[in-house]
């Protein structure tokens, strides 16, 4: 049997993963298994969740909702994306800046 690779899973993931069993009223194994993870992991993960969200009504709190979930991770995807475009860009800058500087003629 080939070795099981181990993987890292974000907390915005196991939050969603969690949210599928507990706003769906699904099975956690039904879940487990469309995520192809493992069953037993996600369990924790729906259990940290509710932790969460009682500790969050004892101090009045609400926890977001899903469309309020959806559109904060949309938006760290997008500066996630916007701060590749700025890296790339300050690394083309200085390529462009040092090419510059060897052109025949130039200071």
């Amino acid at each position: 049997m080939p070795p099981r690779k181990r993987r890292s899973y974000t907390a915005e993931y196991k939050v969603e993963a969690a949210h599928r069993v507990i706003d769906s009223g699904r099975t956690i194994t039904e879940v487990a298994r469309e995520l192809g993870i493992d069953a037993g992991m996600l369990s924790v993960w729906v259990k940290d969740e509710r932790r969460r969200i009682a500790a969050a009504e004892v101090h009045g709190e609400q926890p977001l909702e899903a469309a309020e979930r959806a559109e904060l991770q949309r938006l760290r995807r997008q500066v996630s994306e916007l701060e590749k475009d700025n890296a790339f860009l300050v690394k083309a800058s200085a390529y462009f800046a040092a090419m510059q500087k060897n052109r025949p003629g130039s200071l």
